[in-house]
């Protein structure tokens, strides 16, 4: 009974060894994927705590092309109402000097026709003349002529 006692004894141990070895190495598991797991964690907190530095940088980014956006529909309004002025400006103008144009032409016509009378009147002032002219050459030729005949009588 004494050996089956210690055949026992020993199937026991190495029955304890052989559950040892296998909760050693269970437990070696556990804690190389704990060790892993707490790596992982570690990495992602510091990915997510990168990922909040970029969103608020991203959010003010947001912010600041929200601000230019409103800027520059602000711009564009003021822009397209000058455009309008200017335009409404160009049409007034376009016609003030549509009106001109009207103007000068009327005036140059005024001015050839006023030409025209002026050249009439020189040719007929210059007529007038000649015809003075030899009213007066054939009056000093009769008062030579009366004046021969007074000196000759």
């Amino acid at each position: 009974m004494n050996r089956a006692f210690s055949i026992l004894n020993f199937l026991g141990v190495a029955v304890l060894s052989v559950l040892s070895a296998a909760q050693w190495q269970t437990n070696s598991r556990l804690e190389t994927t704990a060790e892993q797991l707490n790596k992982t964690r570690i990495e992602q907190a510091a990915t997510i705590a990168e990922q909040q530095k970029t969103l608020k940088v991203n959010a003010t980014d947001l912010d600041d092309l929200r601000q230019r956006l409103s800027l520059s529909e602000s711009d564009l309004k003021t822009t397209l109402t000058e455009r309008d002025r200017f335009a409404a400006e160009a049409k007034a103008l376009k016609a003030a000097l549509d009106k001109w144009l009207a103007a000068v032409k009327e005036r140059d016509a005024a001015l050839k026709q006023a030409g025209d009378l002026v050249q009439k009147l020189a040719s007929e002032r210059n007529d007038a003349i000649a015809k003075f002219n030899d009213l007066a050459d054939k009056y000093n030729a009769l008062v030579k002529q009366l004046q021969n005949a007074q000196a000759n009588k």
